[in-house]
């Protein structure tokens, strides 16, 4: 995976997103989530070769930079939670797709389990 339409199709072959271009320069790509419109992938070309800024848990974050040449902190992005994956031909694309699928299960719409009222759990002083 090198170009920018290779990143862009590996993206929307994941369920309910979708492509926005969000800015005002073209060149920045927003793939989100259609349930919480959250990002979990830009993609971006820079230093002649297509980026994909991606999240990532921060120990995870750590591991990939070490791993792989192509992931470096992300460019224009909270360096601690996300990374950036730079598409010079040097990562399998089964990498870059695992970067992308953990991205979007760390960005997907959480459901949310109703608090048990306390009451239920300690009866009331008398």
């Amino acid at each position: 995976m090198t170009t920018r339409q290779e990143a862009i199709a590996a993206c929307l072959q994941l369920p309910d997103v979708y492509e926005d271009y969000p800015f005002d320069d073209f060149n920045w790509t927003a793939i989100r989530h259609r349930a919480n419109q959250k990002i979990f992938a830009l993609i971006f070309e820079r230093e002649n070769h297509i980026w994909i800024n991606v999240k990532a848990q921060p120990m995870w974050a750590d591991f990939w930079r070490r791993t792989f040449s192509a992931v470096v902190p992300a460019y224009h992005m909270n360096k601690e939670h996300w990374i950036s994956i730079i598409l010079d031909g040097s990562m399998k694309d089964v990498d870059i797709r695992r970067l992308i699928e953990e991205s979007f299960a760390l960005t997907a719409l959480k459901t949310r389990i109703p608090r048990i009222q306390k009451s239920m759990h300690h009866p009331p002083k008398r």
